[in-house]
C-alpha cells in the first residue's frame, strides 16, 4: 500500500530466514527494523557473528532490487536466484563494504555499480556457482522473488537499472507501511489499523461511514484518524529514504526519484 502520490500497491517480500534485531522509536514503543546506512557500517566495521548478522540483513533488505537487476539481464529464475546469492557472497569475500562513504552519495548508486562490475565478470552460471561456493547468505522463496520481478518489469523496455530502482522504491514503502502497522500495534490500534489501511492510498472518503459504524466511531473521527495516518506514513517514507542518501544530501531529490520511477 502507498500513500495517495502513488499509483498502485507495492509488492511485499518476506524472506524465510531470522529476524533481524529491530530499533524502536522515541515516539512510541514500537519496534522496527535498523536503517540501511545502520545496517551497512554496522556490517563494514564489525567481524564474525556480528558481520554476518548484519550482512544477512543488508541482503534480506536489498535482496528484491537485486534480483530485478539480474532478471532484467534475460536469465532464468533459478540462475537469477544464483546469482544474486553470488553478488552477495562477493560483497562478503572481498568486503566490499569497507569501500563505502556516506558522505560520498547514495548506497543505491554504489550498489547498482558493484552489480554492474559483478556481472560483466561472471561469464555463465557454472563460474559464478564456482566463485560462490554454493553459500547462501540469504534465503528466500522463488516464487517470492519470481513474483516481484513481475511486478516491476511491466515494462519490455525497462533497463536493469530502471527494475532496480522501481523494485527498491516498492521495498522502500514496503518498510514504512510495515513500521507504521507496528507503531499502530504498539499504540493498541491493531484491528483499528486493519480496517483503516485500505484508505492510505485512495484519496475518495467513501467507505467512512461504513468502517465508522464497524469501529464504532463517528465519521469525522474516521476522516481525521486517516489523514493523521497518512501524514505519518509519509513521514516515515521520507524517513527511510534519508537512510539511504549521503549526509547533507537532498533527500526530496532522491524521494521525488523514487516516486518518478513507480
Amino acid at each position: 500500500m502507498r500513500w495517495l502520490l502513488f499509483k498502485r500497491q507495492p509488492s511485499r517480500h518476506h524472506c524465510p530466514m531470522q529476524s533481524a534485531s529491530p530499533i524502536a522509536p522515541r515516539h512510541t514503543g514500537a519496534r522496527f527494523e535498523a536503517t540501511e546506512w545502520t545496517v551497512v557500517l554496522g556490517a563494514a566495521a564489525v567481524s564474525g557473528d556480528a558481520a554476518r548478522a548484519a550482512m544477512e540483513r543488508l541482503c534480506r533488505i536489498y535482496w528484491p532490487a537485486v534480483y530485478a537487476f539480474i532478471r532484467r539481464q534475460g536469465l532464468a529464475p533459478h540462475d537469477a536466484q544464483d546469482l544474486a546469492q553470488d553478488f552477495f557472497a562477493r560483497i562478503v569475500e572481498k568486503q566490499s563494504l569497507q569501500q563505502v562513504d556516506r558522505e560520498k552519495g547514495r548506497f543505491r548508486s554504489f550498489l547498482v555499480a558493484s552489480l554492474r562490475n559483478f556481472l560483466a565478470n561472471a561469464r555463465d552460471h557454472a563460474h559464478a556457482a564456482k566463485r560462490g561456493g554454493g553459500a547462501n547468505v540469504v534465503s528466500i522463496e522463488a516464487e517470492q522473488a519470481e513474483r516481484g520481478y513481475f511486478d516491476v518489469a511491466d515494462s519490455r523496455d525497462a533497463t536493469p537499472e530502471q527494475s532496480f530502482d522501481r523494485q527498491w522504491a516498492l521495498t522502500v514503502l514496503d518498510r514504512a507501511m510495515k513500521r507504521l502497522e507496528q507503531e499502530q500495534a504498539a499504540a493498541g490500534k491493531a484491528s483499528q489499523f486493519a480496517r483503516l489501511r485500505e484508505f492510505l492510498s485512495n484519496a475518495a472518503d467513501e467507505g467512512y461511514d461504513r468502517v465508522a459504524v464497524e469501529l464504532g466511531l463517528k465519521p469525522g473521527t474516521v476522516s481525521v484518524t486517516v489523514y493523521r495516518l497518512r501524514q505519518r506514513y509519509r513521514d516515515l517514507v521520507r524517513a527511510e529514504v534519508a537512510q539511504t542518501v549521503a549526509a547533507g544530501d537532498d533527500v526530496d531529490a532522491e524521494l521525488g526519484y523514487l516516486l518518478g520511477v513507480l
